[in-house]
């Protein structure tokens, strides 16, 4: 018996990385998942590394049609939604004075408003009593530079879980955000290797935790599933700070 037996789950996000390993957490705890993603090669190679109950559904989650047809999808496939993981995210770097209009535009409608529209498309197909995470970050906590944008769509994602968790206690539903440090994901990988700012970003990151090191995905994902579980069935409205310690200290 998994934590997750018969429960049918989405993970925004689920190609790669933090939504990847939860998909495959959930999966191995009894869940079916649908992930989403942006790209064709990366689902079909989740879906494969996953390897069961599971279904991709391609579509970028700023854009309202695109999660239209995915929750028409999930409806009838599946008929209902028991946990919602939004996950999917971007993160740039932009220091003050440098800020472009492209960077604040795809940063909030990815990070917020496709986080406002998952959620809100996804409640018809909640029973009462389901459970929603939210991925935030330690960043909406901290003052790191070159972070302000990428930063404020993560306090805004904190703010959700608290206000999204007064307009649905009548109907039980659990919600609450996670918020990840850094993480060892190929897309930090990639942003810490895209400018000077993230060269010297890594190096405070390793002198700076107290647990000396970058987390993983998996540690990320346990957590995700405590959220999603009936572990954690009096939890809600709250920050579940996975960070090594870096926001705490």
């Amino acid at each position: 018996m998994g934590r997750l037996d018969g429960m049918i789950a989405l993970v925004t996000g689920g190609n790669s990385g933090i939504g990847l390993a939860t998909a495959k957490h959930f999966v191995d705890e009894g869940a079916y998942v649908f992930i989403t993603g942006r790209r064709d090669a990366e689902l079909t190679a989740a879906v494969k590394e996953i390897g069961k109950n599971v279904t991709a559904v391609r579509g970028d989650v700023s854009n309202l049609g695109d999660l239209d047809r995915l929750f028409a999808q999930i409806k009838t496939e599946k008929g209902r939604l028991d946990i919602v993981f939004a996950n999917a995210g971007v993160a740039r770097y932009g220091r003050l004075g440098e800020i472009s209009e492209e960077l604040y535009d795809t940063t909030f409608d990815i990070n917020v408003k496709g986080m406002v529209f998952t959620v809100q498309k996804a409640l018809p197909l909640m029973p009462d009593g389901a459970a929603i995470i939210l991925n935030s970050s330690i960043v909406g906590s901290k003052g790191f530079s070159a972070n302000s944008i990428y930063s404020a769509t993560k306090a805004a994602v904190r703010s959700f879980a608290r206000t999204w968790t007064t307009d649905l206690k009548d109907r039980r539903i659990r919600v609450n955000a996670i918020s990840p440090g850094s993480i060892d994901t190929p897309g930090l990988s990639d942003l810490l290797a895209s400018s000077e700012v993230g060269e010297q970003r890594k190096k405070m990151i390793s002198a700076s935790v107290p647990l000396g090191r970058f987390g993983t995905a998996e540690e990320i994902a346990k957590a995700v599933v405590f959220l999603a579980s009936d572990d954690s069935s009096y939890v809600t409205g709250i920050e579940l700070f996975v960070d090594g310690g870096i926001a705490q200290v």
